[in-house]
């Protein structure tokens, strides 16, 4: 990616995760190097972004920093983002699991995509998560 388009996924995750959702945290975690990054673009701009990672010994692909614009959202473009990911996640690692941290009140989206819940409600940065995992594409 260019300066400009790292400098406008790095904005938008900060607006969602740190503005909007209120929670001071590092979100540049200092992960974004060893991620394959997807961005979805509308209107000339960027309208949402996400970020996977490969399956390491201990568990599964994992997809994260899941983040659609305000002003993108309720068209599908989160779901379009997810399904690109899916289809990465599979075409990579088809014998992965797929796992990812949902916030609570999204957990039947990602239901929609095969996911399942397997831990029970935690807080992390303030708002109520789940672990889900989506079986290996084989």
């Amino acid at each position: 990616m260019s300066g400009p388009e790292v400098h406008d996924l790095l904005k938008l995750r900060q607006d969602v995760f740190v503005v909007e959702q209120s929670c001071a945290f590092e979100e540049i975690d200092g992960r974004d190097g060893e991620a394959l990054h997807l961005r979805a673009l509308a209107e000339g701009r960027l309208a949402g972004t996400l970020r996977v990672f490969a399956p390491t010994e201990d568990r599964g692909a994992r997809i994260g920093r899941i983040a659609t614009a305000a002003a993108f959202r309720g068209g599908g473009l989160g779901h379009a983002l997810m399904a690109e990911a899916l289809r990465l996640c599979a075409a990579r690692w088809p014998a992965a699991a797929i796992d990812l941290s949902a916030q609570a009140h999204l957990e039947t989206f990602y239901a929609g995509h095969g996911f399942v819940t397997i831990s029970g409600a935690y807080l992390e940065d303030g708002i109520p998560h789940l672990d889900m995992r989506r079986a290996p594409a084989n």
